[in-house]
């Protein structure tokens, strides 16, 4: 077995916090939206921080960021590692960070400990996998894998009408083409992604890790609602068209719709929800809905996409609206590779730390990964299951242990 490599919980801290004052809000919430300037100062901290480890750097078409520890057999294919650092608005510090700063800690112990790997190691920090500037999860990891097609990213509006070519313009990266992206099959040999688990099932079990076999898949969609705007006043209630009624009634819709599923999996949520005028004194004359809804088998998603959308036009048209359903993305769940679910398995085992099979019921990056080549994830415990707010939290100790799982696999992967 590796001699125990030394994890520096206290640099690592050090700059996950030092990451989180990289904001668009003021602490303790953390905002990294795609392409903003908190977006590309974290990136460029990271980029800093792997230079200084000695990696070698190179960015893609859409900022995918890859930092090269070199293997010294350069005919073996590499194992990759990494996550994300961008956040969605009123977030906290951990979720994707830890998979990036963890991982780059991993490689620093190992490099410490005097290893010495055969295969290259590639830390790869994903563009956009949070689903906020363009309503869609995991941009830079579709795009690699070729879930999402250089046409149909290219054609990405945010809410302002700019376009995902704009945004790439207006940030450096309009050099190569989208398509530029794409890895082959098979380009890693294993990717492993540390996180947080986002749940409260390893603290409620008091346990250090988990070691994940399964992602649920995720599917959204938007819905654009029309209706007759108007005085709040003048506009009596039988003449009415609301579209935020309406949009009201789906977003109730969709919850029964995963309640009824049958499936203990599937989840769904209208996370997006904007009405304009947005005036107090005007009815509202148009909705925009956008709807996430997941599960980890196809089937009972299906069943529960299908009752949401027959449900928006029977609503509609009992309400007087006019509406529009485009589905933004629909992938399927992802097995994770056994092979790697065993080896981080007897790691944990070999270093005493307790762990068990799990599924994420979120999606990463990993299950866009898991299309080009063997992936798993290791999760570690989070206060309470929280994420995505700014109470999020994980002790020193527990992003240690994940830390330390990483760097004995990765040694193990690339012996």
């Amino acid at each position: 077995m590796l001699r125990p490599p030394s994890i520096d919980s206290r640099r690592l801290q050090e700059q996950i916090d030092a990451l989180a004052a990289i904001s668009e809000a003021p602490p303790p919430v953390v905002t990294r939206i795609l392409f903003s300037e908190a977006d590309l100062r974290g990136r460029a901290f990271v980029k800093d921080l792997c230079q200084q480890a000695g990696l070698l750097l190179r960015e893609d078409a859409i900022g995918n960021l890859f930092a090269r520890w070199p293997g010294k057999d350069a005919q073996l294919t590499a194992i990759a590692t990494g996550s994300h650092i961008d956040a969605i608005p009123n977030a906290g510090r951990y979720d994707g960070v830890v998979g990036v700063l963890g991982a780059l800690e991993a490689i620093r112990a190992l490099k410490q400990n005097g290893f010495e790997p055969r295969r290259t190691i590639e830390l790869i920090v994903f563009t956009a996998e949070e689903p906020t500037r363009f309503g869609i999860g995991c941009l830079g990891s579709r795009l690699l894998s070729g879930a999402l097609s250089p046409e149909r990213a290219a054609g990405l509006r945010d809410t302002d009408g700019q376009t995902l070519e704009q945004w790439r313009h207006k940030s450096g990266y309009a050099g190569p083409p989208l398509n530029s992206v794409l890895l082959p099959k098979g380009a890693y040999a294993g990717f492993v992604e540390l996180h947080i688990e986002q749940g409260p099932l390893l603290e409620r079990e008091n346990l250090p890790i988990g070691v994940v076999e399964k992602i649920a898949g995720p599917s959204t969609l938007r819905v654009q609602l029309t209706g007759v705007g108007g005085h709040a006043g003048a506009v009596l209630m039988p003449e009415r068209h609301d579209s935020l009624l309406a949009g009201a009634e789906i977003a109730l819709a969709v919850e029964q719709a995963a309640l009824n599923s049958g499936s203990p999996d599937t989840v769904a949520t209208t996370g997006v929800f904007r009405i304009e005028p947005g005036a107090v004194n005007s009815v509202p004359c148009r909705a925009c809905l956008e709807i996430d809804l997941r599960d980890t088998q196809l089937n009972t998603r299906a069943a529960a996409l299908q009752r949401i959308e027959k449900a928006v036009p029977e609503i509609c048209r009992r309400r007087g609206i006019d509406f529009q359903v485009e589905r933004l993305n629909m992938d399927a769940p992802a097995l994770c590779d056994p092979g790697l679910v065993r080896i981080i398995l007897a790691v944990c085992r070999e270093i005493k730390l307790p762990a068990k099979k799990m599924i994420s019921r979120a999606y990463h990056d990993s299950l866009f990964m898991a299309q080009i080549c063997p992936a798993t994830m290791i999760f570690i415990p989070c206060r309470g299951g929280v994420s995505h707010r700014p109470d999020e939290y994980s002790s020193p100790e527990q992003i240690r242990n994940g830390v330390l799982v990483l760097a004995h696999t990765l040694a193990k992967l690339t012996s």
